[in-house]
């Protein structure tokens, strides 16, 4: 099980990261100059009632939105029927999904925070960071 705190630690350990507190959420946020790369996010009250509708209910605990590289890459993810990872109609068209944090182990979730990252970061920086670990 991973943790907001969890969340910080891996995302402030890449280059470049910040992180903000505020906005319309008063939720951390873990950013680069180029957008957001993972967010604590929970549900709206549209996200509710589609969820409603749907006869799913939004997941207890705490919930991080992610940026990956393309809807390819969500629809891949989400087909891997992975525990912890879903998407709701507001993330349809949008590269994004959401990680239930209760449900998914540290290592996976830095996978992921790590390539929502790589999805941002300037390339020859990524280039560099992925050589430093022989990932390239």
């Amino acid at each position: 099980m991973a943790t907001v705190d969890d969340v910080r630690e891996i995302a402030l350990a890449l280059p470049g990261v910040t992180e903000r507190v505020g906005g319309h959420t008063g939720e951390p946020s873990s950013r680069l100059p180029s957008g957001q790369i993972a967010w604590v996010r929970g549900p709206s009250k549209v996200d509710l009632r589609q969820l409603a509708d749907l006869g799913v209910p939004w997941p207890d605990g705490p919930v991080l939105g992610v940026r990956v590289e393309s809807l390819e890459e969500k629809a891949a993810l989400l087909a891997t029927g992975a525990d912890g990872l879903f998407s709701v109609p507001h993330f349809d068209g949008y590269p994004g999904l959401l990680v239930q944090l209760d449900a998914i182990e540290r290592d996976r979730l830095a996978e992921i925070i790590a390539d929502a990252w790589l999805a941002r970061a300037p390339v020859l920086v990524a280039k560099q960071w992925l050589a430093e670990r022989g990932l390239d």
